[in-house]
């Protein structure tokens, strides 16, 4: 009888654990993903939740009864629960941690990053800005975290699921901790995009975060875009942030403004965006990092930001006052 060289034998590696840590809107899309795939992750945020559920399509119609299929005909992803609220309860370290809180909420997230990290860990940060690095490093020593692009629209709805209004897309750096995430999200319905130059990538999203800031200004969704008078601003105020971008070692064209405008004016006119959800909850605002960025870099640059200083002080006063 032949003998089996044990030695000769393929292992499949196991997969990644995975936690998300924040499963607001962008969070519940990428719980949701993965669950899809079989991959559920460990879910962990302030409230406790049984599940998250993820509606795709064009509207965000409830349903009358819950769904108990990872995905139905309507398009409505269950993820089980429980969201866990105790960061002391955590068992031992994952592999892989999505952090999908707002830039405001990095240091109340800090005991789930402690409990969830070893050295090991890939942090990948699904935030806006181009800082996410220095933001989170220091509450991860060791740990490699990962800047992400987060490239789908995605709101929380009244009713607290999370209404995804187009294809959801990450890009992330040519990294070994990005070709991680890479793997982890492979095949699900979030696709991820590796770039060798992240920094492009990064600072033109930031470019249409900051054009989106306008929108807290006058408390209207991506419909405003359509006036001249908004149009034109924008493009002046773009191409001062672009100024900025090159600076900081971007390569963007002298058509990025053009094509951002362009871009609001075509999405749905009842589009929002999480700073002006967050302006109508009372919660803080992310100014500095989608908007003060540009004028912090700016003014080391010895760059000219005349829209930015008039822009940034009125978003921080309309984020946190007083008054």
């Amino acid at each position: 009888m032949a003998q089996i060289d044990s030695s000769a034998k393929k292992t499949t590696p196991l997969p990644p654990t995975v936690a998300v840590v924040g499963p607001g809107a962008i969070g519940t899309t990428v719980a949701a993903a993965l669950h899809e795939a079989g991959r559920t992750p460990m879910l962990c945020g302030r409230t406790a939740r049984e599940r998250l559920e993820l509606r795709v399509g064009p509207g965000p119609e409830p349903r009358p009864e819950p769904c108990v299929e990872p995905r139905d005909a309507d398009g409505l992803v269950v993820v089980p629960g429980p969201v866990r609220i105790d960061p002391a309860q955590t068992e031992e370290p994952v592999d892989l941690v999505f952090l999908a809180v707002k830039s405001t909420q990095v240091d109340a997230a800090a005991p789930w990053l402690a409990a969830l990290c070893d050295t090991d860990t890939v942090v990948c940060v699904l935030q806006n800005g181009v800082e996410q690095e220095a933001a989170v490093a220091p509450h991860v020593p060791g740990c490699p975290v990962l800047p992400s692009v987060v490239w789908f629209p995605a709101q929380v709805q009244p009713g607290g699921s999370v209404w995804l209004r187009g294809e959801a897309r990450l890009t992330v750096p040519d990294t070994p901790a990005g070709r991680v995430v890479l793997d982890a999200l492979r095949g699900t319905r979030c696709s991820v995009d590796v770039a060798e130059d992240f920094t492009s990538v990064a600072w033109r999203k930031l470019l249409q975060n900051a054009a989106a800031g306008l929108m807290v200004l006058t408390g209207r969704r991506c419909g405003m875009f359509a006036r001249d008078d908004i149009s034109r601003l924008s493009l002046d105020y773009l191409r001062e942030c672009l100024a900025v971008a090159r600076a900081e070692g971007a390569v963007l064209g002298d058509e990025v403004p053009q094509e951002i405008v362009d871009g609001f004016r075509a999405y749905p006119a009842d589009m929002g965006t999480s700073i002006l959800a967050d302006r109508a909850a009372g919660r803080p605002l992310e100014w500095d990092i989608r908007n003060g960025v540009v004028r912090r870099r700016g003014r080391a640059h010895g760059i000219p930001t005349p829209i930015s200083d008039l822009v940034v002080p009125l978003l921080a006063a309309a984020g946190d006052g007083p008054g």
